[in-house]
């Protein structure tokens, strides 16, 4: 009974991440995850910013769910510190009294997410694909063994922490009133920032593969780095985003922020298309959520025609360009 009580009062504290004064996709799939918890529970969505200047974005959230929006911002927090904004949720989370605290998977979610968690005493369920309330209790569905099974879990600690997979949940657009925005004030020491980011470099107009719908990735039977043209030519057709296998990376052919698979970002796009990919279990766990997956690989027996909805066994620098034009064709490009 105590258990129901509280899941009825839930207050919920919904980190949306920002980079350059813009959100990322990611900030507003949390923040309608948090929007459909609490529309079960008739509890309140709390979203937190964390940056520099970034007072003016922080009514876009109320469109999405939040009811009210915490700004902490000072020039110190342009970049990213896994310590300075781990402490701001926490310090967050209590003077809210929040019981859930909701984070994306990306790379800084994952960073920050087991830090809050220890802070708050709490359980922590990663990379979750599916989150819902059932007989009173937050359940949340995630991958386990690199894809192979899902596991449906149940966090029991007063306070849970949750990252949700980017790409998976819908974002959903509420007619609402603005939300209340407050910009609130964090004694940041210098102890905060021992361990900071110090540059982030995006490339000019590149769609990360973490938010793209169409993500087209090559590997190793791709031979080399001037063959990821025609690629990014299909990508561009498509308008999607090009990824690469933990082989090419480590080659030197493709920067790690393209990497898909364990040791990179997981991607779960409405098309996933293999270029060359073999498919190791370390890359299916990345991919694997994937809402269609095409292959393309001239071994019929490359692991990744198991997993694949659709698979073209050939070469592919002779498929892949024909593709290409025949997109073009369809689409009147």
């Amino acid at each position: 009974m105590e258990q129901e009580e509280d899941i009825e009062r839930m207050k919920i504290l919904a980190f949306a991440e920002q980079r350059n004064g813009k959100f990322k996709k990611a900030a507003f799939e949390v923040v309608s995850v948090a929007y459909t918890l609490a529309q079960q529970t008739g509890g309140e969505v709390i979203a937190l910013v964390i940056g520099d200047s970034i007072d003016g974005i922080a009514s876009e959230l109320g469109e999405y769910g939040a009811h009210r929006v915490l700004v902490v911002q000072d020039p110190k927090l342009a970049l990213y510190s896994p310590i300075a904004y781990a402490r701001i949720i926490v310090e967050m989370a209590a003077r809210e009294n929040a019981t859930v605290v909701l984070l994306s998977a990306t790379a800084l979610g994952k960073d920050c997410a087991p830090r809050v968690a220890v802070k708050l005493n709490a359980g922590l369920a990663a990379d979750c694909i599916a989150v819902d309330i059932q007989d009173g209790d937050i359940r949340a569905t995630r991958p386990m063994y690199g894809g192979k099974v899902l596991a449906d879990v149940k966090i029991t600690t007063p306070v849970k922490v949750l990252t949700i997979r980017p790409n998976v949940f819908a974002v959903q657009s509420i007619d609402g009133t603005r939300p209340q925005c407050d910009v609130v004030s964090v004694s940041l020491q210098d102890a905060d920032f021992t361990a900071r980011t110090t540059a982030v470099t995006i490339g000019s107009g590149k769609l990360d593969v973490a938010e793209a719908d169409i993500v087209i990735t090559g590997g190793r039977g791709l031979k080399g780095p001037e063959n990821f043209k025609m690629l990014e030519d299909l990508a561009e057709v498509l308008g999607g985003a090009v990824g690469a296998s933990r082989a090419a990376v480590d080659a030197g052919w493709r920067p790690h922020g393209d990497q898909v698979g364990q040791t990179g970002k997981t991607v779960s796009p409405t098309l996933y298309i293999a270029v060359g990919v073999s498919g190791s279990i370390q890359h299916v766990a990345g991919m694997s959520s994937s809402k269609y997956i095409v292959a393309i690989n001239k071994d019929k027996d490359a692991p990744i025609f198991q997993i694949a909805d659709y698979g073209i066994v050939g070469d592919a620098f002779e498929i892949v360009p024909a593709l290409t034009q025949e997109v073009k064709k369809l689409l009147g490009k």
